[in-house]
């Protein structure tokens, strides 16, 4: 399939759609690491002991709050990934080309989801 495709973006357009990516990378990474943070530190600073009630009462939502985090955490890893492959992609020149119909994605569609790899008509073809 790869042959047959003319269409891609240009030089120029990747550098710009290079630049946007990094620029969510580096906002995805920060955010990660204030999830990872706030559970993987979650507050206590020794007062285990002053007031165990109130400790009774917090730990059902801490673990939630934990547990949420932790998803939270692992959707963002994965964000960060697939803005890196975009990256890979940009550097192959292959960015931009969806997976499915070899056609390129709306500029529009990649600037609001830069790591996308389907267009809408092949990402509706999948309902």
């Amino acid at each position: 399939m790869a042959e047959d495709l003319k269409e891609r973006y240009s030089d120029k357009d990747l550098a710009e759609f290079k630049g946007l990516i990094e620029e969510k990378i580096v906002k995805a990474k920060s955010h990660l690491e204030l999830l990872k943070s706030s559970y993987m530190n979650d507050g206590n600073n020794g007062t285990d002991d002053t007031s165990p009630t109130f400790k009774a009462f917090e730990e059902g939502s801490e673990t939630m709050s934990k547990e949420a985090n932790t998803q939270l955490a692992i959707r963002q890893e994965k964000f960060i990934r697939d803005l890196k492959n975009a990256l890979l992609r940009i550097e192959n020149k292959t960015y931009g080309i969806c997976r499915v119909t070899g056609k390129l994605i709306n500029k529009e569609r990649l600037k609001l989801v830069p790591h996308a790899t389907l267009s809408i008509e092949a990402k509706n073809m999948q309902k």
